[in-house]
């Protein structure tokens, strides 16, 4: 139990509640002021492997779409979008095939229905684009089978590479496979760059996250 649940544990349901709604509502005004800070977070990590691979090259021409960024922006050709633009598992307010790229790093374990979010980030990559996910590795980062997380209590899924594991475990290439159309997988895999810590009670380091870039392909 993080620092975080132990307080949430001796404070009223309703109280938790109202505050964290009047905190979210604050940071929605500042944000939308443009005053969202310039944060280092698991996008940041990535960047050097990112950059020996030539990852942004590839994948990350045109104009792109940051879901969930966080301040961490993954390029400077990306639009973040993140609460205060709108609910990240529909996306109503942007239009289909819109983007080069959607990318998106540890948002989907936060949302309710990830059936849902993924066909919507689907829907609003262009012909040809890619989405791009990045998604904390169970093993890795939780280092446990089942909810809730010890180290974020915002995760409502764990993410595998290839299987589910119920009651709390997807699969994201099966997730994949049996959600989007007309689709085309370029990889597939497991980041652990600079991952030392494997005790299951202590907060991991490095990466701990898969990595799936998908290509849309036409009908």
């Amino acid at each position: 139990m993080n620092l975080l649940q132990k307080i949430k544990k001796y404070i009223p349901e309703g109280i938790w509640k109202f505050g964290a709604g009047v905190k979210k509502s604050y940071y929605k005004w500042q944000y939308l002021r443009g005053k969202r800070p310039k944060v280092t977070a698991e996008t940041s990590k990535a960047f050097a492997r990112r950059e020996r691979e030539d990852f942004f090259t590839k994948y990350c021409v045109g104009q792109g779409l940051d879901i969930g960024f966080g301040g961490d922006l993954i390029v400077s050709n990306a639009k973040g979008y993140d609460f205060e633009h709108g609910d990240a598992q529909f996306l109503n307010n942007i239009q289909d095939e819109t983007y080069d790229f959607v990318y998106s790093s540890h948002t989907l374990e936060h949302l309710d229905d990830v059936v849902t979010a993924l066909k919507n980030w689907y829907r609003v990559v262009k012909k040809n684009g890619y989405l791009i996910l990045y998604i904390p590795h169970r093993d890795l980062y939780e280092k446990k089978q089942t909810l809730p997380s010890q180290f974020n209590d915002g995760h409502k899924h764990f993410f595998l590479l290839d299987k589910d594991e119920e009651p709390d475990t997807f699969g994201i290439l099966p997730l994949i496979t049996r959600t989007l159309n007309c689709h085309e997988i370029i990889y597939a895999k497991e980041c652990s760059e600079g991952h030392t810590i494997t005790d299951p009670l202590l907060h991991s380091n490095g990466e701990y996250s898969i990595e799936v870039v998908i290509k849309k392909i036409n009908n």
